[in-house]
């Protein structure tokens, strides 16, 4: 009888255990929600809001890092934060993240110039980093792996719902107030969330260890190294194809270095000299764990591919003004959200995720080639249709792809491996980015520089040095003849087809990958030392989820 068979036996005899969740867990599960919402939300406030600022602060070129600055230490910093809650325990990360988070916030708000925004929105990447993992990490400490999946879809449902509702807010913020305001938000709703954190965040944790073992505990080299690493990756991904062309040693001197240094500091965190690994390469030994890491890195690959082209279409191709195309995006969150609660209820009644995950990837593909379809003809009924198909497939495998990724593990790896998935994730999510823009300007160039716009050569030139996602917007439309703009649509019709055309294959690997992954029976009990602390003769204390002597089938698979 192999290891899975032998697991398969221990979760067989396993009977769910009760857990009551009284005022504490939904009082903790609420400020979850709150600080995501907030945290996805102040991502993508700038989309709109950037233009004013600029206008007010100046900064000339500098002012692509007011949204770079946020999405670079947010993505660098969560698998460091996963080792930090496995060695400080996750109630003080999480607070002193929420608190780094509110202050820059304030920053942000106050800033007097382009400098100071810039280092106020590093600093709310740092703390959004903390709270994102840490959300993710604590909902794993609280409920067993197989109910995670609906408390994993609300969470990221509040995240899904704020990145949408981000460029809403900023544009009626500019509208109607204080482009300040877009930041200063932050502080009614993250001040609460605080208070909350503090007052019924009381979690286990090691209290043995003195302050300098737990210094002396923390992967230093390592963290260092991936970090530098990968914000060299991720800001020659930024650069690419947008302020640079991929040809441009800009892009290519932090690319190379970047991913050179991602493969030595794999080696050094398979050294004896690495004691404690930041991200432990375990976590990538086995079929389960690989493939589920894999679907990951896609799912936010051709998630925001989505997220950010359908925009393109909208404003490039049907002349929307940017918040009518936030108003014709809504379909995508308004079916992502129903999809993830329902892929996280599924979960929690058939305890398998393989399944879910093929459905989900399935109808991501149905939904791009779908996308491929539209042009400057397509009727509403089209492109709404065809995004509930493809985000219901997106939010399908929301809340099932973390709990899929535990799946083979004991929950001792709960941390490191969830810092490492948010990871992969963010990673994925950069790198769609920037291959959808690449793809949708080199098709545009090659178009331009046939003579598909021979009415207008300052256009045609334009769109050959790369210009055409920058001008897939309504203003510059309008600017046109009617001639040249009936010529830059149909360009930018074609463009985003071959674009669509591209994620599908991407989509396919991801269907590939889920027809592969081994299933695993989900847990039913917890054996986390970082569950809710319990105080004598309270009623609405969450009941202690961890017995001794947890069974010795739950450890990582070699497969």
């Amino acid at each position: 009888m192999d290891s899975v068979d032998k697991l398969e036996e221990v979760a067989s005899k396993e009977t769910l255990q009760q857990t009551r969740k009284g005022l504490r867990f939904w009082a903790i599960m609420v400020v979850l929600a709150l600080t995501s919402l907030l945290t996805s939300l102040e991502a993508t406030v700038t989309s709109t809001v950037l233009p004013v600022i600029v206008a007010d602060l100046g900064g000339g070129d500098n002012y692509i890092w007011v949204a770079n600055a946020y999405f670079l230490t947010m993505a660098a910093l969560q698998p460091m934060f996963g080792q930090l809650a496995n060695v400080f325990g996750r109630r003080w990360p999480i607070i002193l993240s929420t608190v780094a988070f509110v202050f820059a916030s304030g920053i942000c708000g106050g800033a007097s110039n382009m400098a100071m925004m810039i280092a106020g929105r590093a600093i709310q990447g740092v703390g959004g980093s903390g709270v994102g993992v840490l959300c993710e990490i604590i909902i794993c400490d609280l409920v067993p792996l197989r109910e995670r999946g609906l408390y994993m879809a609300i969470v990221f449902g509040m995240v899904s719902l704020g990145a949408a509702l981000g460029p809403l807010f900023g544009g009626l913020i500019v509208s109607y107030s204080n482009w300040r305001w877009a930041f200063y938000m932050a502080l009614p709703i993250g001040g609460p969330a605080l208070v909350l954190l503090v007052v019924f965040l009381h979690v286990k944790y090691d209290k043995s260890m003195t302050l300098a073992t737990k210094l002396s505990s923390l992967d230093w080299l390592g963290n260092a190294v991936f970090i530098g690493a990968s914000t060299s990756v991720l800001i020659a991904l930024s650069w690419a194809g947008g302020e640079y062309p991929w040809s441009s040693y800009k892009v290519l001197v932090p690319l190379i270095i970047g991913m050179v240094s991602l493969v030595g500091f794999v080696a050094l965190e398979a050294t004896p000299f690495t004691a404690n690994p930041m991200m432990p390469l375990h976590l990538f030994a086995n079929r389960i764990t690989a493939a589920v890491f894999l679907l990951t890195f896609l799912h936010g690959l051709v998630t925001m591919w989505a997220f950010y082209f359908l925009p393109v279409y909208f404003q490039g191709v049907l002349n929307a003004t940017p918040y009518r195309s936030g108003i014709m995006l809504l379909p995508t969150i308004l079916s992502l959200v129903p999809g993830a609660i329902i892929g996280g209820v599924l979960l929690t009644k058939l305890g398998r995720y393989k399944p879910i995950l093929f459905v989900a990837f399935a109808l991501i593909v149905v939904g791009f080639g779908l996308f491929s379809l539209l042009d400057q003809n397509s009727s509403t009924g089209a492109w709404v249709a065809f995004q509930i198909i493809e985000s219901f497939g997106a939010g399908l495998a929301l809340p099932v792809l973390l709990p899929a990724l535990l799946a083979p593990m004991t929950d001792k790896d709960t941390a490191v491996a969830t810092g490492t998935w948010a990871f992969m994730r963010s990673f994925g999510v950069t790198w769609g980015v920037a291959i959808a823009g690449t793809i949708f300007s080199n098709r545009a160039a090659q178009l331009a520089g046939s003579g598909a716009i021979g009415s207008n050569a300052t256009v045609t030139a334009q769109f050959m040095a790369g210009g055409a996602y920058q001008d897939a917007t309504a203003n510059f439309l309008d600017s046109l003849s009617p001639q040249t703009r009936a010529q830059v649509v149909a360009v930018q019709s074609i463009a985003l087809q071959r674009s669509w055309q591209v994620a599908i294959a991407f989509g396919g690997l991801g269907v590939i990958a889920a027809a592969v992954v081994k299933e695993v029976p989900l847990r039913k009990e917890l054996d986390s030392d970082f569950g809710i602390t319990e105080k004598d003769n309270s009623n609405d204390e969450m009941a202690e989820t961890t017995e001794k002597g947890a069974p010795s089938g739950h450890t990582v698979i070699s497969t």
